[in-house]
């Protein structure tokens, strides 16, 4: 493959097909399921998918065919289906999904969630990196292969819309598509990042998840909090006393065993090596405010405990007032919604339980506990790197970044990952992206590396064509 040609490909349908199309899918408000109970009725998802179906239709794959599959009472899908070039045996899948996550908060001058912005290189808009832009690449990488003499395998862009819901609906359709997916050797997938935007990251674990929605009750109603307090025990210091059961408040050390495992040496090496590469990038990666410190000085620490140690997050609340409406009133009830990230080796089930157990036995007071919406999800851990994947990663770094790649250990959740490497024990996995730790994901201003985006593109051209003569 003449290297090139790929990278002025790409180039050329990132700045003239690619960013025109995926501003107008920034522009569609396709909240994934959880945040949109009326996704059917609402249309935003089936929008998304028939925009890019349209761009992916337009293109001039030979052989080619789009689909959208949708099983009943089920997320679409959208798959794009290219045949091999040559002999090339075996299929690579290549994932990404277009729904979004809710706006969040105030964005900033001139910038919104459904509002395409490009500005100093960068696309900003919800969905633009996280990651919407995914069957875009995907789709110019193949094209990039083709038109530089270059080979890949029979490649399979599936494109869902309920990543951001945990993809419930993932398991039906991998079952439902199993025959038509066939023997998948090689899996992209393009909703992952890195510390910097100077080389390819390889992301080689995945946390997996723990979330429930927890309320203490301690009356039928709320009361005079001056007739009521120091008779009736607070709803609030209950709960406080159930999550000390769960974590270590005054260092953050989660007390459930069932979440703690050890650290693989090989990924213990990574994590070093990623420190080195691009130091400062762990530590100074979050908008801190003035006079804040992370937990630790040592950022082979700080990578530890986003990458392969439990943490806990309250998420949201209920029960409470505004501050302003607050009246003097002992209240009812107080329900928190927790989240534990997991290493990605524990076991999502085992830990569910342990926390179900801790929240419910011998309660303080006699106080009732409900838990709602529990729900586990495992993490993932790669398989060891075939010497041809290595290989193709070493050169497509070194080419197109002028820097070696580097593997890092993601702290947030991509389930399909999981669920496909339990129906392809046997496949190569690369999971890389255009996300940095500062593209504000999930929060307001998200925004798209454009430059980088364009160069982790030519990289999984690369990456084909490797695997195409790589026989597997």
């Amino acid at each position: 493959m003449d290297k090139t040609v790929a990278s002025e490909h790409v180039r050329r349908v990132w700045d003239a097909e690619i960013l025109p199309s995926l501003s107008d899918l920034v522009a569609i408000p396709a909240l994934s399921p959880s945040f949109d109970k009326q996704w059917a009725e609402h249309g935003h998802l089936d929008a998304a998918v028939a925009h890019v179906r349209g761009w992916l239709e337009a293109r001039d794959l030979p052989g080619a065919s789009v689909d959208v599959v949708t099983l009943p009472e089920r997320t679409p899908v959208l798959l794009l289906d290219v045949p091999a070039s040559g002999d090339a045996e075996g299929t690579v899948l290549l994932y990404g999904h277009l729904d979004k996550q809710p706006p969040v908060g105030g964005w900033g001058e001139g910038l919104g969630p459904w509002t395409p912005v490009l500005r100093d290189g960068r696309l900003y808009g919800r969905g633009a990196a996280d990651d919407g832009y995914a069957g875009y690449a995907a789709t110019a990488a193949i094209e990039a292969v083709r038109a530089a003499g270059g080979a890949h395998a029979r490649c399979v862009v599936l494109l869902e819309t309920g990543e951001e819901s945990g993809s419930p609906d993932l398991p039906a359709y991998l079952e439902h598509l199993a025959e038509r997916l066939g023997d998948v050797s090689l899996v992209v997938c393009l909703d992952s990042g890195g510390n910097d935007y100077e080389r390819l990251w390889l992301t080689t674990s995945l946390r997996g998840q723990v979330g429930a929605d927890v309320t203490v009750r301690v009356l039928r109603a709320g009361q005079h909090s001056g007739l009521a307090s120091g008779i009736v025990p607070s709803s609030f210091r209950i709960l406080r006393a159930l999550l000390d059961r769960l974590e270590d408040s005054g260092t953050g050390r989660v007390l459930i065993n069932e979440m703690h495992v050890e650290v693989p040496p090989e990924r213990l090496d990574e994590v070093r090596a990623a420190v080195e590469a691009a130091p400062g990038a762990v530590r100074d990666a979050f908008p801190l405010v003035e006079g804040m410190r992370p937990v630790s000085d040592d950022e082979v620490e700080l990578a530890l405990n986003n990458s392969w140690r439990p943490t806990l997050s309250i998420i949201g609340a209920s029960g409470m007032p505004e501050p302003a409406d607050a009246g003097n009133v002992l209240r009812p009830f107080t329900t928190l919604s927790i989240n534990f990230r997991l290493p990605p080796t524990a076991d999502s089930h085992a830990a569910l339980e342990a926390v179900r157990k801790a929240l419910t036995v011998d309660v303080p007071y006699g106080a009732q506990v409900e838990i709602d919406q529990a729900e586990g999800t495992d993490g993932w851990n790669a398989p060891t790197l075939a010497p041809w994947l290595r290989e193709a990663l070493d050169g497509a770094s070194e080419q197109i970044f002028g820097s070696p790649w580097r593997a890092v250990g993601l702290g947030g959740s991509i389930p399909f990952m999981g669920l496909l490497a339990e129906k392809y024990p046997n496949a190569q996995f690369v999971i890389t992206g255009a996300l940095g730790s500062d593209s504000n994901a999930h929060v307001p201003d998200e925004w798209l590396h454009v430059e980088h985006a364009t160069r982790v593109t030519t990289a999984v051209a690369h990456v084909l064509d490797a695997h195409a003569r790589s026989g597997s």
